[in-house]
């Protein structure tokens, strides 16, 4: 009789140190909310716009891209490009004072007389170069980072040259924060091309010059395709696909009116 008294109330001092230490969790728990779920609201709040400004961005490019049949040979950008655009955070390339038009789709400057590209020319130029998964692509003039971003998101096989050493030195580090590895760069001049990586697939320059530089098309493969503006500063400039074909021939063709920065260097 004893031993079930004894085991009786050794239950119920069980069930009272279990009801204590589960008051105890719930409380805890609930502290733990208090301190996080502000965080974590201003997580959501701070990337809840951008990711809105994004999206509507996307939007705006596919009915402007509706009316670039004759430069791109159809009236949308692949899926590839499309996912690219909707996925790298073009915030991440601006400097802090332009990022509330980071999704506008206008160019915008990054300092030392450059820009950042409008959104519907890195579309259009991106699409262009037919990039396939494993194919090398050269880009001259990295400036802010953030075609090559888009680019890294089509093959993990990226080149690019820049010739201004703080934007170097930035949008290599910007490239690496964001975890954008398979993109080399290099601090040089870009007319050169990269000889040591060569030769590519695919060359993107995003500065113009007067002409089309011969090392580039020398370093380009036999079936690639280069994009480049050509033109001056204080003339017109024209988008060109330069096509090199299985031969080594090559082929150039002006597509549409176009304004850059020039092309810098000692060409």
């Amino acid at each position: 009789m004893n031993f079930f008294k004894s085991l009786k109330t050794a239950h119920i001092r069980i069930q009272h140190q279990s009801t204590e230490s589960t008051h105890c969790w719930l409380i805890v728990g609930f502290v733990l909310s208090l301190l996080l779920v502000p965080q974590l609201a201003l997580a959501a709040s701070a990337d809840g716009p951008e990711t809105q400004a994004r999206a509507a961005l996307l939007e705006q490019l596919r009915s402007d891209v509706r009316g670039m049949q004759h430069v791109l040979g159809r009236d949308h950008l692949s899926p590839a490009v499309e996912q690219a655009l909707a996925t790298v955070p073009r915030h991440e390339f601006v400097p802090p004072d332009q990022r509330r038009d980071a999704y506008k789709d206008i160019p915008l400057p990054i300092g030392y007389g450059q820009t950042i590209s409008q959104p519907l020319i890195v579309g259009i130029m991106t699409e262009l170069l037919n990039l396939q998964p494993g194919d090398k692509v050269l880009e001259i003039g990295t400036g802010s980072g953030y075609q090559a971003a888009i680019l890294a998101m089509l093959t993990d096989q990226v080149y690019s040259i820049e010739i201004i050493p703080p934007l170097h030195r930035r949008s290599t580090e910007t490239l690496q924060r964001l975890g954008y590895t398979q993109v080399h760069t290099k601090l040089g001049d870009g007319y050169n091309g990269w000889p040591d990586a060569a030769p590519f697939d695919a060359i993107i320059v995003t500065a113009a010059g007067d002409h089309i530089p011969p090392p580039l098309i020398a370093q380009l493969k036999p079936g690639g395709r280069m994009v480049l503006p050509v033109g001056s500063r204080y003339s017109a400039q024209q988008l060109v696909l330069v096509l090199k074909d299985d031969a080594g021939r090559v082929q150039s063709r002006a597509l549409m009116p176009v304004h850059f920065v020039p092309l810098t260097g000692g060409h």
